[in-house]
């Protein structure tokens, strides 16, 4: 597979409209999360580590180049397995964070412990997503950071080869990432660290537990007993050996596919104990109407054809809320989604987006601050802007299996994190390979 981190020109697509049931059985690409975790940890050890099963999609490939160019040994040839051989980090360096959030935040506490200048700029949608209480948190632990834009990115971090660390104070209410990126990079600072969130729930919270459960597993001592602080204590990480789990919220909109036409899709190599928040998406799916199984096949859903309108708190699960309205909007009863505020700053505006889009196709949707009112009615085909943002597109489709003439002015966005979604989703629509 080709660089995926070039500028991509607009390609156009027609969602497919289903006229059975949908039934597939897919083996989907590693998880992102996990994917790009991986690698910080890995380039953070004493020794080497593969990644078997990882994902490679823009925000993985442009992972892999910026701690590449700060010096670590990272080889993606082999789609299989990637090899990251750890090495002193240095600079001057350059990382293209691209749309990534998981770049933005996890990788300038790792370049804080490089020699050198380490500069970050990406996308320009990336430049308005919040970063300054990670670069506040940084300076209090004797970081150097200049930003040299009207907003948080671009910046420079000028690195020493060590931080001292200590104990920050820090406002996550705007994502969960702002605490994972200290965590990853403060087994190696001097002191350790101790994190302490002050201000509205931290979103998104089984990704911060993912972040724990994966420095533990990469041998650091962390404390994460006492709510809302992290005490993660000095010391090495080990390489290591890491599966990466196929990628749960890019299984969604499949799975919401199999509730839309009554069918059945089945994720294959689901492993028993996930490190992502598959019981939150089972309660919700069964919720709204679907059989969810875990088998030695896979995790399974099935669906009657009939969707039930939600109401719900989606804010540990808030990557979900584009499907999930995607499914309300082909319910039997309306819904309310709320907690997910945050996802104002993600790639895009994603409640104002989901809004404005779908009500242009006739849906009746009220935008609240922190989240949706969907009232179901008849909706008509007509063309869907994607506002270079996956989880976009994703909806978009999710609606078109039911509704013809659904237009996507760009589904070339998938590629962030699934370049092969439009031909699985193509493929598993018409049952044709």
């Amino acid at each position: 597979m080709g660089n995926l981190t070039a500028t991509r020109p607009p390609l156009p697509w027609t969602a497919p409209t289903a006229s059975d049931p949908v039934s597939a059985s897919l083996r989907l690409p590693g998880s992102k999360s996990m994917t790009n975790r991986a690698l910080v940890l890995s380039t953070l050890a004493t020794g080497p580590s593969t990644l078997t099963k990882p994902l490679r999609a823009r925000d993985t490939e442009l992972m892999a180049g910026g701690l590449r160019a700060m010096g670590a040994h990272v080889s993606i040839a082999d789609d299989e397995r990637w090899l990251v051989r750890p090495h002193r980090l240095v600079g001057p360096a350059h990382v293209d964070v691209g749309q990534a959030g998981t770049i933005m935040r996890f990788v300038p506490p790792v370049a804080g412990l490089a020699d050198g200048q380490v500069t970050f700029d990406g996308d320009p949608s990336v430049r308005t997503r919040p970063l300054g209480p990670l670069i506040e948190a940084l300076r209090s632990l004797g970081v150097r950071i200049d930003v040299t834009g009207p907003g948080s990115l671009p910046l420079t971090v000028l690195g020493t080869g060590r931080v001292t660390g200590g104990e920050v104070v820090i406002d996550a209410s705007a994502s969960s990432q702002l605490v994972s990126g200290l965590l990853l990079a403060a087994p190696r600072f001097d002191r350790g660290l101790v994190v302490r969130h002050v201000g509205p729930p931290v979103p998104s919270a089984p990704h911060l537990r993912m972040t724990v459960r994966m420095l533990q597993a990469a041998g650091a001592a962390v404390d994460n007993t006492t709510p809302d602080v992290w005490v993660v204590e000095p010391g090495p990480l080990t390489g290591r050996g890491w599966e990466i789990e196929p990628d749960l919220s890019g299984a969604v909109p499949f799975f919401a596919a199999a509730m839309v036409t009554g069918g059945e899709v089945t994720l294959q190599g689901w492993p028993s104990g996930s490190a992502q928040p598959v019981e939150v998406l089972r309660s919700l799916l069964q919720r709204m109407g679907a059989e969810v199984a875990l088998t030695t096949e896979g995790l399974t859903v099935r669906g009657s054809g009939r969707v039930r309108g939600l109401h719900a708190d989606l804010s540990d699960v808030s990557e979900l809320t584009p499907v999930l309205t995607a499914l309300a909007m082909l319910a039997d009863s309306p819904s309310v989604l709320t907690g997910v505020g945050h996802i104002r700053g993600h790639e895009t505006d994603r409640l104002a987006a989901l809004a404005r889009e779908f009500t242009a196709l006739g849906a009746d949707l009220t935008e609240a601050p922190d989240g949706l009112e969907i009232r179901p009615r008849p909706l008509g085909g007509g063309m869907f802007r994607t506002y270079d943002d996956h989880r976009m597109a994703h909806a978009a489709a999710v609606v078109g299996l039911a509704v013809p003439g659904i237009e996507l002015n760009d589904v070339s966005c998938t590629s962030k994190t699934m370049p092969e979604f439009p031909a699985l989703w193509s493929a598993m629509v018409t049952g044709k390979s």
